[in-house]
């Protein structure tokens, strides 16, 4: 059988490539600049701000930055949520040849610390209920200058009163130094530096550094190029497929994450399509940011579909707006994907929810479900100019089509390397016979005869069961079809008899109550569809199950439990 897409004839036979620009992400940026001067590139609390005015202010940005000594090859760490501001910045210091190092404003103290030691960090960008810890460190550190964001910086006149009334009263303000700034006094620092900006950034060079979630290890350094994402974004447009300047995009993933950096706002603004900028996302107020926005486009790990499904005040939204519903950032169960997809066609939109697959050291997504086609737990076909492959675990050998193995990708967008750790980028990008260059993701995987892919689990989560290997994706995917069970998660536990056992926390619908009928349901449930050695040990209801960062379910703490 051969696969029909805009970009795929079939995974052994003719592929569509794509050119790659060998030039700056701002470079890339301007030509939608030069393109759409009028559209709406940001929208942000009922404020708008156009492609021209974007440009006008990474242009005056990146002269504040030459002006308080940023010199391109340092490094400047942005420690925002979305904002305009964020933005701002990261285009800035990529048009001046200078490098964004983006974590996440909730991480801890010593976290924070570290990212901006080992990154050699010269300068901040941080928002203001952050403030209080990096007081706390800077004098530990090399950077020379804080730059301090409130949310209502760039919010509407209005908005930004009401804000200032209120919930600003309570932050954090930033004492005005020689080190600490605000973002509106930085803006003004433009005028200091009238010279000309040299634009010689080229595909190779670094553009940023991203880190991995650190839930199955200590948090690395990702350094990601600029041709690297530059690609990620052609590739998505045509991956994707039917996307134009005419598209609106809810960017509720943060720019600290892959998916949300790449797809959720560069990939948006190339196109010289809308971005929304949530900075903050609440389950209780998302049907208020699509009442209000209509976007046409939605990317999202599966913990906002659950979001979808548990708002209360869903029951007669209309969603006919919508074109394009992608998942990533972690593995989304069949049963959570049904019960989405239903919730689409009851509210109007005929659209399904695309699985996509991906990893930081990828940028982003490498794959995604073709348009109008869904093969049960599938993670689709490979980008163009991505090439896929199923490895026996730590070795180099192909395994036959349906094996579990390895997934192993190669494609123009991968990493340079980890930061500071050469022995762990060597065990990960390994020269293979075929002479490409392949990562090798950590996580297990199948592919059949036409080229899907199919995700099983980190390889690290694989359970060994009295001998045999037990998979807790699958064990998850046959809990989440019982009717009342919203999601799960399943861990491997000690076990006496064997070894290590399956233990399934559970999350039910709203208002379905873990009774002693329904656990023997789910029970009777679970004995028919997994063999004995699959069959959890125990099964704990919650109400929610906890999140890392970057919005994935933390296995480490329900070890911890």
């Amino acid at each position: 059988m051969k696969v029909k897409t805009p970009w795929y004839d079939s995974y052994k036979g003719m592929r569509k490539h794509l050119r790659y620009p060998n030039h700056s992400l701002y470079t890339q940026l301007r030509e939608a600049i030069k393109k759409y001067p009028d559209n709406v590139a940001l929208k942000y609390f009922n404020k708008d701000t156009t492609y021209e005015q974007l440009d006008i202010k990474i242009r005056r940005c990146s002269h504040a930055l030459i002006a308080n000594g940023v010199r391109p090859g340092d490094v400047v760490t942005i420690c925002m949520p979305n904002t305009p501001e964020c933005v701002i910045m990261f285009y800035a210091l990529n048009r001046i040849g200078a490098v964004a190092s983006i974590i996440h404003p909730l991480a801890a103290e010593n976290e924070i610390k570290r990212y901006l030691e080992i990154s050699d960090s010269k300068m901040i960008l941080v928002i203001n209920v952050a403030l209080e810890k990096i007081e706390n460190i800077i004098s530990d550190t090399r950077v020379f200058k804080v730059i301090v964001v409130t949310p209502s910086d760039s919010m509407p006149i209005v908005k930004k009163t009401a804000y200032n009334q209120t919930v600003a009263r309570l932050s954090n303000k930033v004492k005005e130094s020689a080190r600490f700034t605000s973002w509106k006094k930085f803006m003004r620092s433009a005028e200091e530096y009238t010279g000309k900006i040299n634009e010689k950034v080229v595909g190779r060079d670094v553009a940023c550094i991203l880190y991995s979630g650190g839930t199955t290890g200590e948090p690395k350094g990702i350094l990601l190029t600029n041709k690297g994402i530059n690609a990620i974004s052609i590739q998505a447009v045509e991956a994707i497929g039917n996307l134009s300047d005419q598209d609106s995009l809810l960017a509720i993933l943060p720019m600290f994450h892959g998916f949300g950096l790449a797809i959720g706002v560069h990939t948006t603004l190339c196109l010289g399509a809308t971005d929304v900028l949530i900075p903050q996302f609440s389950v209780n107020t998302f049907h208020r940011l699509l009442n209000k926005y209509e976007p046409t486009v939605i990317v999202g790990v599966p913990t906002l579909f659950e979001a979808l499904l548990k708002n209360k005040h869903m029951k007669n939204i209309d969603l006919s707006y919508l074109r394009h519903i992608i998942c990533g950032g972690d593995s989304l169960s069949v049963g959570l994907k049904k019960r989405t997809d239903a919730f689409l066609h009851e509210h109007g939109c005929f659209e399904q929810v695309r699985e996509g697959y991906g990893l930081t050291e990828t940028v982003t997504a490498c794959t995604v479900m073709p348009t109008g086609q869904y093969r049960e737990n599938s993670i689709g076909l490979p980008f163009p100019d991505v090439y896929v492959k199923i490895v026996k675990p730590y070795t180099q050998v192909e395994v036959a089509y349906g094996e579990v193995g390895e997934i192993c990708v190669a494609t123009v967008g991968m990493m340079v390397g980890y930061l500071n750790d050469e022995l762990e980028t060597a065990r990960v990008l390994q020269r293979h016979r075929d002479g490409m260059l392949w990562l090798h993701t950590g996580d297990l995987g199948t592919m059949d005869k036409d080229g899907f892919t199919y995700f099983k689990q980190r390889l690290k989560r694989m359970i060994i069961s009295s001998g045999y290997n037990v998979y807790p994706q699958f064990i998850e995917n046959i809990i989440d079809e019982f009717d009342g069970v919203l999601m799960s998660t399943v861990i491997g536990v000690p076990d006496a008899y064997r070894g290590m056992a399956p233990k399934a926390f559970v999350v039910l619908k709203n208002k379905v109550k873990p009774n002693e009928s329904f656990k023997r349901a789910l029970r009777e449930h679970c004995r028919k569809n997994l063999a004995k050695y699959e069959m959890p040990t125990r099964f704990v209801f919650k109400k929610s199950l906890p999140k890392t960062l970057v919005g994935k379910v933390n296995y480490r703490e329900l070890e911890k439990e």
